[in-house]
């Protein structure tokens, strides 16, 4: 698809976002009463931005159904926190539970959507968060490979290039792979992604055009409305 044509999915005078503004866009595409994960990391600022009529119910890998937003002065409570150690509030209904058991609930397919970081996804959905290869590098994948198979949809969120420039969609990861074919959505600071297994469509671009962006990744794209 020529991305230079006729589109809706550019947007090149807003962005690149900012970390909350990719979080508040998940947040609109959360649906309604969804059973949702937020994985360690920015993934856990989306909390912030679901309005309080949506009714999402967040789990947490450590335990606990129903999750607030993140906690601020009075509401700092020590024993009250994510999965990744931020202190967090409930939401009335909430729920606590064995660790075991909330990790039967991400395997047994009982999470509508998880929202993960990443390292590097790849065209056909393949996820790589959990180590980068490097020798010095700890590697870290605590529940994310029963998440990225156990969610029946997965959104990540990532930067769209590292720091040294280079792309974080590609067409094939090189870093060791959290699970294969697995991400539904991508949404980054430049631009959100749909995989669907047929090809990468671009549905939205935040600060850059349709033809830059197609420029700067390897990865063949498609343009929502092109």
């Amino acid at each position: 698809m020529n991305p230079t044509s006729g589109t809706n999915a550019s947007n090149g005078g807003r962005g690149p976002l900012g970390k909350h503004e990719i979080a508040a866009l998940i947040a609109r595409d959360i649906p309604h009463g969804a059973f949702v994960n937020l994985g360690i990391g920015q993934p856990t600022l989306v909390a912030d931005h679901l309005g309080a009529g949506s009714a999402v119910v967040l789990h947490t890998e450590n335990g606990m159904l129903n999750m607030g937003p993140a906690a601020h002065e009075d509401e700092l409570d020590p024993d009250l926190t994510n999965a990744g150690k931020v202190p967090v509030t409930e939401l009335p209904g909430a729920a606590y539970f064995h660790h075991a058991d909330s990790f039967a609930m991400m395997r047994g397919g009982h999470l509508d959507l998880c929202v993960l970081g990443a390292f590097q996804v790849s065209a056909a959905g393949d996820l790589a968060n959990w180590h980068t290869g490097a020798p010095d590098a700890v590697p870290a994948v605590g529940g994310a490979m029963d998440l990225a198979i156990g969610a029946k949809r997965v959104f990540v969120m990532m930067t769209l290039f590292a720091k040294d420039g280079a792309p974080k969609l590609v067409p094939e990861c090189g870093y060791p792979l959290t699970g294969l074919a697995c991400v539904d959505r991508v949404y980054t600071d430049f631009a959100v992604f749909d995989l669907t297994g047929q090809g990468v469509t671009v549905t939205e671009t935040f600060g850059i055009t349709p033809a830059e962006l197609a420029a700067r990744l390897e990865t063949p794209l498609t343009f929502a409305g092109a």
